[in-house]
């Protein structure tokens, strides 16, 4: 049976098309969050109706994502953090910039704890030390400090790694700043929010990959990442609180 002629070109036109696009998640794999721990303060502020987070860290805490300040990762775990438990009103306070080390975040800490008390604190750390080839050891025990000093204030806090990426992981030797933050959350009993490994595993899946996103979309998937990043953050966060309570 001949097909009729626009039926024909229908059915050619379907089957040389390109197959549609997989939905992409940015799932988070459950051994990533394995590292929660109970965050009896954040538990108190948010039963309390009001949540104050500080974050330290280097460029990526400032810079705005990629259609405005709101799409940065901060802001969208702002927002998701209210989302989540409606009622309460969250406020974060950032303290950093590009080219910030942990040495420079002490400085910044005293005058934040000094001003007012979070009942949260994230600290992002050890990109900027590995891209300048800086002692890890020294970044450690810069870290031990400033963490004493949060938990002498009755803080929660949650430790922030790397982000990955194939140009620093072939510019930098990052693994001993990675290892020496494991060490660290460790010994402070500090959850270890593990962004490199996530941020990879988007990659390995194709979820997520910025250095091989077509510049055009590029702006799209910052967004896109910031808040996949947020959205695992919260999920750490409800976690802790879940088994503080």
């Amino acid at each position: 049976m001949r097909l009729p002629a626009l039926a024909a070109l229908a059915l050619l036109a379907a089957i040389a098309a390109p197959p549609p696009a997989r939905a992409i998640t940015c799932d988070v794999p459950p051994e990533v969050l394995s590292a929660a721990r109970p965050l009896p303060a954040t538990a108190r502020a948010l039963q309390q109706g009001s949540l104050r987070v500080l974050i330290l860290g280097s460029g990526s805490i400032t810079g705005p994502g990629a259609s405005g300040p709101d799409a940065a990762w901060p802001a969208r775990l702002q927002a998701l953090l209210a989302a989540r438990f409606p009622g309460r009103s969250v406020e974060i306070a950032l303290r950093g910039g590009r080219g910030i080390t942990v040495h420079d975040h002490q400085a910044l800490l005293r005058e934040s704890l000094a001003a007012e008390t979070p009942a949260l604190v994230l600290w992002q750390a050890g990109t900027v030390e590995a891209v300048r080839g800086l002692d890890p050891d020294d970044m450690g025990e810069a870290m031990r400090l400033g963490l004493e000093r949060i938990r002498r204030r009755g803080a929660d806090i949650i430790i922030l790694d790397q982000q990955y990426s194939r140009f620093l992981r072939a510019n930098a030797n990052i693994d001993p700043y990675r290892d020496k933050l494991r060490l660290v959350a460790a010994a402070s009993s500090a959850p270890l929010f593990r962004r490199y490994d996530l941020m990879q595993h988007w990659v390995e899946t194709g979820a997520l990959d910025l250095e091989r996103t077509a510049r055009a979309d590029r702006g799209a998937a910052t967004d896109r990442l910031n808040d996949c990043l947020a959205r695992a953050l919260v999920e750490l966060i409800a976690q802790g609180v879940a088994e503080a309570r």
